[in-house]
C-alpha cells in the first residue's frame, strides 16, 4: 500500500466512525440517539486509535492536514509529500461522509431539524463568535500536536501508542469540545462539509460556508504553532519561524479578548 493511499483510508475510517457516531447520537430513530456528549468524545477517541493502528505503519497516520503541516514547520516531515498528504486526506474524508450518509441513510428522512443533519458532517460552535471560535480551534490542535509530539517522545509497550493518541483526542474532546465542537483537523470538517453540499441528504438545509473557513484556519495556525513551540521549547530550537508564530497567535487571542470584552460591557 502506498502513503497515498495509506492517508487516504486512515482518514476515511476516521470519518466514517468519528461522524457515525455523532450521527448514531444525533439523528432520529437511531437506537444510539441522545447518548451525549461522553459517547461522541470516546467515539472518536476510538476512531482516531483504530485509523492509526490501520496505517500508522504505512503513512506515519497523520490523517489531518494540520498535523502534516505542524510536522512539516517542525522539519519532521517532507514538504514536498505535504500536498500528496493532504489531498489523500481530503478524499478519505469526503468518502468517509459519503459512508456515514449511506449507512445511516432511512435516518435522514426521520430528522426534521437541518443543522443536526449537518452536525453529523461538519461542526459548529455552541456560541456564534468568530474571534473566540477561531481561538478555540487553535488551542485545540495546538494541544493535539503538542500531544503527538509528547507521546512520540515517550517508550510505550509495543502496539500501544495508538490507544494513546486515541485517549489524547478523548481528553480534547471533554475539556476543550465544548465551545466548536473541536475539529482540529481541516480535513475532518472541509470533507464533510463538501459532501454534506454535495449528496442528496434528506430535508437537508445550507451547509454554513459562512463558518468553514474557522475549522480550517483554526487548526492549521494551531497545528503549526504546537510543532514550533515543542521544537522551541522542549528541543531548544526557537527560530525566527517560532517567534513570527508566537506574535500572530498572541495578536489573535488578543483580538478575541478585546471583542468579548467589548461585548460583555453590552
Amino acid at each position: 500500500m502506498t502513503q497515498f493511499l495509506g492517508e487516504l483510508l486512515g482518514t476515511m475510517l476516521l470519518i466514517l466512525l468519528g461522524n457515525g457516531v455523532v450521527a448514531g447520537v444525533l439523528l432520529k430513530g437511531s437506537k444510539s440517539e441522545n447518548s451525549g456528549w461522553i459517547v461522541i468524545t470516546f467515539g472518536w477517541g476510538l476512531a482516531v486509535a483504530l485509523a492509526v493502528y490501520a496505517v500508522g505503519g504505512i503513512s506515519g497516520a497523520h490523517i489531518n492536514p494540520a498535523v502534516t503541516l505542524g510536522l512539516a514547520f517542525a522539519g519532521e516531515f517532507a514538504w514536498e509529500l505535504v500536498p500528496y498528504y493532504i489531498i489523500a486526506q481530503m478524499i478519505g474524508a469526503v468518502t468517509g461522509a459519503a459512508l456515514v450518509w449511506i449507512h445511516y441513510l432511512p435516518h435522514w428522512k426521520l430528522t426534521s431539524q437541518a443543522d443536526l443533519k449537518l452536525a453529523a458532517f461538519a461542526t459548529a460552535p455552541a456560541v456564534p463568535r468568530t474571534w473566540a471560535n477561531l481561538v478555540s480551534e487553535m488551542i485545540g490542535t495546538f494541544v493535539l500536536v503538542l500531544g503527538l509530539l509528547f507521546i512520540g517522545a515517550n517508550q510505550f509497550t509495543e502496539g500501544l501508542n495508538p490507544l494513546v493518541v486515541g485517549l489524547l483526542i478523548f481528553s480534547i474532546g471533554l475539556s476543550l469540545g465544548g465551545t466548536t465542537g473541536y475539529a482540529i483537523n481541516p480535513a475532518r470538517d472541509l470533507g464533510p462539509r463538501i459532501a454534506h453540499a454535495i449528496l442528496p441528504v434528506a430535508g437537508k438545509g445550507p451547509s454554513d460556508w459562512r463558518y468553514s473557513w474557522i475549522p480550517v484556519i483554526g487548526p492549521v495556525i494551531g497545528g503549526v504553532y504546537g510543532a514550533l513551540f515543542y521544537n522551541a521549547v522542549f528541543k531548544n530550537q526557537p527560530g525566527a519561524i517560532f517567534w513570527s508564530a508566537s506574535l500572530v497567535c498572541l495578536v489573535i487571542v488578543l483580538i478575541a479578548i478585546v471583542k468579548q470584552l467589548q461585548e460583555d460591557k453590552q
